[in-house]
């Protein structure tokens, strides 16, 4: 078990937590196309960590396998079909029920290691994908009769929880590939896939690639930097100093802090089915989480 008596890493994990947060918000407010929301996300991003990676770790690009380069590649694919699902969903749901359903992802990466990896299915995993999936149906069922935003909620929810399958993914392809390569070089090949696959779908959807006004801008660029950078990528150099368990609880933050914030800033108050299915989603995602870095930390 680490001991890190510096609080700097728990300070930093409280930023990414909160920048993540802003997200769902970041995207609502914006008028563009959500796969243009999320291609600007990503290549943003991606200008933002090159520097660091062809500085630093400029041979590590040199010393990805094949195997590597194409796991990665992999992971790229699975981020952008998580995104353009996810951000979509934004568009027909609820941000509490968006959010608090993609970040059901643990439960995925858990089953996705027992079906496709054959790691072992312990009891307490097995119970919390099962609480986590019951408040999931319980969130989708209760609100299909539409909600204020479109009347396709059940749409909505079903496109986040496609986004919590593709990032478990991500997560699952690139795993063993983070073992080997530092995390710029990786994130750098992963993003770019990623920003590729995004500009084809933006394309072939018919969506304008410049012509939108400042604010659309600003707005693109806030979500690289904050949920982007602040967000993802210092929880990633946090966890280098932390247990893995506090990461994990720290994230079930997330769903709160951008429900507060969609409530603050956009006047959505969340149903009372959401806000039920909601805690079961994320109690059942903390039991699979808890357990699997358990696991993890007993191996270690």
């Amino acid at each position: 078990m680490r001991v890190d008596r510096d609080p700097t890493p728990l300070l930093a994990l409280g930023v990414a937590v909160a920048a993540t947060s802003t997200s769902a918000v970041l995207v609502r407010w914006s008028a563009a196309p959500s796969s243009v929301a999320a291609f600007y996300r990503v290549l943003f991003t991606t200008v933002l960590v090159v520097p660091v990676a062809a500085t630093r770790h400029r041979g590590a690009f040199a010393r990805l396998s094949a195997r590597d380069l194409a796991g990665a590649i992999v992971a790229g694919i699975a981020l952008a079909i998580h995104f353009a699902a996810w951000f979509e969903s934004l568009a027909h749901t609820s941000v509490a029920a968006s959010v608090t359903l993609v970040q059901s992802q643990p439960v995925f990466v858990a089953l996705g290691a027992w079906l496709v990896l054959g790691e072992r299915l312990t009891r307490a995993t097995a119970a919390g994908i099962a609480v986590a999936l019951a408040g999931a149906t319980a969130m989708s069922l209760g609100d299909a009769g539409g909600s204020a935003l479109s009347g396709t909620t059940t749409y909505g929810n079903a496109l986040a929880l496609l986004g919590a399958v593709t990032v478990a993914g991500y997560v699952l392809a690139g795993r063993s590939i983070r073992q080997r390569v530092p995390l710029f070089p990786y994130v750098t090949v992963v993003y770019g896939v990623c920003a590729v696959a995004l500009f084809a779908l933006v394309g072939v959807q018919g969506h304008a690639y410049v012509g939108y006004p400042p604010r659309e801008w600003g707005l693109f660029l806030a979500l690289a930097v904050g949920p982007g950078l602040l967000g993802h990528t210092v929880s990633n150099w946090a966890l280098a100093h932390l247990e893995s368990v506090v990461v994990s609880v720290a994230w079930l933050g997330e769903p709160v802090g951008a429900t507060l914030l969609a409530l603050a800033l956009l006047g959505e108050v969340p149903a009372p089915v959401t806000i039920a299915g909601g805690l079961v989603v994320i109690a059942g995602v903390a039991v699979t989480a808890l357990e699997r870095d358990r696991r993890a930390d007993a191996a270690g």
